[in-house]
């Protein structure tokens, strides 16, 4: 069984932030192949999908309790469902890399996102697997307020096009092991 969590805040006021990328690329990927004729539910603070891929049950998670206390809802879910912390997989954004770079990391340090952060703390690890995606910085701008913002429309739609390199990665994230997604995806930072 897989968990597949994407970070974000619940909620209208953040829809289309940069910090809601998690959410954005999986309610992409659930479109796309269809699964939303399951419909999310919500429970345990989560609004999740179950579904079936490869012959394998798989969870798709978007936590409401904010991004903070994401780890909260993802232990919930970890438990309630008997997920090994290998079989779960984190999207989210990441300040550090250009907007629109993936890169995807098998383990390490959250970087400074708390979100991630948070997750590590329930977890207690850092070995989950994740893809994070590059929203970019703007020093000139206060870190919270920032990653908070609504992508301009040229960035949303530098976001629009990663959507099916997103899906394929999710894709194949059921078919090969992460080893090898990790060197055929993660890009340099641009």
């Amino acid at each position: 069984m897989k968990l597949i969590v994407g970070l974000g805040n619940p909620g209208k006021t953040y829809e289309n932030t940069r910090h809601n990328v998690g959410f954005f690329f999986l309610d992409a990927y659930v479109k796309q192949k269809g699964f939303e004729s399951s419909s999310w539910k919500e429970k345990n603070r989560g609004m999740y999908l179950e579904t079936t891929i490869q012959n394998e049950k798989v969870i798709f998670l978007k936590p409401l309790s904010f991004m903070n206390l994401s780890g909260e809802v993802v232990e919930t879910y970890q438990k309630y469902y008997g997920i090994q912390t290998e079989d779960i997989l984190i999207v989210c954004d990441d300040l550090d890399l250009s907007l629109g770079t993936i890169k995807l990391k098998e383990k390490g340090s959250c970087g400074g996102h708390n979100g991630l952060r948070n997750i590590e703390l329930h977890l207690k690890t850092q070995n989950y697997k994740r893809i994070k995606v590059g929203i970019s910085n703007n020093k000139e701008m206060d870190t919270a307020n920032y990653v908070l913002s609504k992508f301009s429309k040229e960035e949303q739609e530098i976001m629009t096009k990663l959507q099916p390199k997103m899906i394929e990665i999710l894709d194949f994230y059921f078919e090969k092991p992460f080893s090898i997604l990790m060197s055929q995806y993660s890009e340099k930072n641009r």
